[in-house]
């Protein structure tokens, strides 16, 4: 495809019309297995790739190893990252494992963010340490730290949230790149929080983008699914020998309903940023606020790095409220609009007390987050409406 704006080919990337009936939109392939042209001759043989530049697909034999519905999602992630190989997951944590499990062994290290979110700490802590892997947490806003953790302990993998889940810490990903490869280490980039309309990892020097694409890129709450993008051919395929033998692919239902999100992602993403950055404002000067965690606000540490690899400063904001635990709670339980429940990323605002839901499982640990902070993701309903809410749910 020539044309390379961002909304371009988030609505044209993988999904020319069909051929058969012109249909504008893919096809949903709800299908297990495909009919052959005789013993091995698959059929539908295509090249996958947005620039066409891409992996051959022999053809397809079995929805585990090659899907169309599933192929049309990676190729618009290859394109809209700006990588060379995507692959779409059944949730993003089957994302994270398989990334850990086709670049580590046991034995190795790897360096997490000291905010991670609390299934990517259960994940290392209870699951991959079983497998005899070794984790540090990291201030990943910090190059000098990650520098000197990985000369006091060699790693394997830097792993990096930015924004981190979920005290919205920034992490400089051009400056980690150079420090995790000149130390032997790859620099994976959970894009989760920002998107790939708000920022593009691997052109920064990242080696892989992470995703949940149950958030922002499917962005209606109605789908569940991950996805990983690189943008080395060799690491492409291990990735996908790996997702193929394990059975973790995305199903293709799925896979068009995040494709269908992809759709609206820029606009949608432009609203987000507005809407938050007005909670934001709000929230920094309430007096039942102690601290507002966004890095659109000038004050906040990360603002300056944030504005330069960012298109926008994203749809999440944290704080912490001034009358401690009890009150979060209690505030967490009083608002209209703001649905509490955990997850982000959709239309819908929702809020959540990390400490009792999404971050549970890190309680007890370094990555324990404040005992009275409080996860908004701010939706795209009307400003003053949202405003209100929260107002009203802080008195």
């Amino acid at each position: 495809m020539a044309a390379d704006g961002f909304e371009t080919l988030a609505i044209h990337a993988g999904q020319e019309p069909d051929p058969l009936t012109g249909a504008v939109v893919p096809p949903i392939y709800q299908v297990s297995t495909y009919a052959q042209d005789g013993v091995g001759g698959l059929r539908g043989g295509r090249l996958a790739g947005a620039t066409g530049a891409g992996r051959w697909i022999e053809g397809y034999e079995y929805s585990r190893t090659a899907n169309p519905t599933r192929g049309a999602l990676e190729e618009c992630l290859v394109a809209l990252e700006g990588g060379t190989r995507a692959l779409a997951f059944a949730s993003g944590m089957a994302a994270e494992d398989c990334l850990v499990r086709a670049v580590c062994r046991p034995g190795d290290h790897v360096l997490i963010p000291q905010d991670a979110y609390g299934g990517t700490f259960r994940l290392f802590d209870k699951v991959h340490a079983g497998w005899g892997l070794t984790y540090h947490p990291v201030p990943v806003t910090d190059p000098a730290a990650v520098h000197a953790a990985l000369a006091t302990h060699a790693a394997r993998l830097v792993w990096v949230e930015t924004p981190t889940n979920p005290l919205l810490a920034i992490a400089d990903i051009a400056a980690l790149a150079q420090v995790a490869h000149a130390a032997g280490a790859l620099l994976a980039v959970d894009n989760t929080f920002g998107s790939p309309y708000l920022q593009q990892p691997l052109t920064l020097g990242a080696d892989a983008v992470i995703h949940s694409t149950t958030k922002y890129l499917g962005g209606h709450s109605d789908v569940v699914g991950g996805a990983l993008v690189v943008g080395d051919g060799e690491l492409g395929e291990r990735l996908a020998f790996l997702q193929n033998a394990t059975g973790s692919a995305a199903g293709p239902f799925d896979a068009w309903l995040t494709l269908r999100g992809i759709k609206t992602l820029a606009v949608r993403m432009d609203r987000h940023n507005q809407n938050a950055a007005a909670v934001a404002l709000m929230l920094a000067s309430h007096p039942a606020v102690a601290r507002v965690y966004y890095p659109g606000l000038p004050d906040h540490p990360g603002h300056e790095i944030a504005a330069k690899q960012m298109r926008g400063f994203g749809g999440m904001v944290s704080f912490r409220h001034a009358g401690g635990e009890k009150a979060a709670v209690a505030m967490c339980g009083r608002t209209r609009l703001f649905t509490l429940g955990e997850s982000l990323g959709g239309v819908e605002s929702l809020i959540e007390h990390p400490g009792r839901m999404t971050h549970a499982s890190a309680a007890g640990s370094p990555l324990e987050v404040p005992a009275d902070l409080v996860r908004l993701s701010v939706g795209l309903e009307g400003i003053d409406d949202l405003l209100d809410d929260l107002r009203a749910a802080l008195a």
